[in-house]
């Protein structure tokens, strides 16, 4: 007997792997613990690879924001591929020891990580100070419209913001100084990626 099928638009589940690794760059195969903490659920290996292809397998120089890095999947995976600075923030104090502990493993030193308010950060920093934002609010939290309104002033010209959000949420409208450059729908997740305009 075949099992029910499950709803269209269904959330992943809640429960995350026991671990993720980094697929490109200098540390390559690296792997990063996943907690079973509450919302958090890494972006999969095939949305990572597919963003990274978007954006160019090489980031050397760029300034990095993961503002809402959980595992830290998309961060570190930024600092792999040589980003000059990748801010990692996170609300979760035991998510933080963990990012920290996975910073010194690696002997990281591009990677600085903060325990903050993602939204609250981002209203207060400079503008056009990165040139590529991270957002992978969790997917239950209405995060989405609000968090990528706020990033999008931090990105320098020509740069990036990419949006992770559930398939069965609204898709929030694009700031002005934004455009959509690429999208993808695997699974649950509608990943986005826009870009700075001139």
């Amino acid at each position: 007997m075949k099992p029910p099928a499950k709803p269209r638009g269904a959330v992943r589940p809640t429960r995350p792997p026991g671990e993720v690794r980094l697929i490109g760059g200098q540390w390559k195969r690296s792997k990063l613990p996943v907690p079973d903490a509450p919302g958090l659920r890494p972006t999969p290996d095939r949305v990572r690879e597919t963003l990274f292809n978007w954006l160019g397998q090489d980031l050397s120089g760029w300034r990095v924001l993961d503002a809402f890095a959980g595992s830290g999947a998309l961060g570190f995976e930024a600092a792999s591929r040589g980003a000059a600075a990748a801010t990692l923030l996170e609300q979760d104090g035991r998510l933080v020891a963990g990012l920290l502990a996975v910073r010194q493993r690696l002997n990281a030193q591009a990677v600085q990580v903060l325990r903050a308010d993602a939204l609250g950060w981002m209203a207060r920093a400079p503008r056009a100070a990165f040139e590529l934002v991270l957002l992978d609010p969790p997917f239950d939290a209405g995060l989405a419209g609000p968090a990528l309104a706020v990033a999008a002033p931090l990105v320098a010209e020509r740069g990036f913001v990419y949006l992770e959000a559930a398939v069965a949420e609204t898709e929030p409208a694009c700031p002005p100084g934004l455009e959509p450059f690429r999208e993808l729908k695997a699974g649950a997740v509608y990943a986005r990626l826009f870009r700075r305009t001139g």
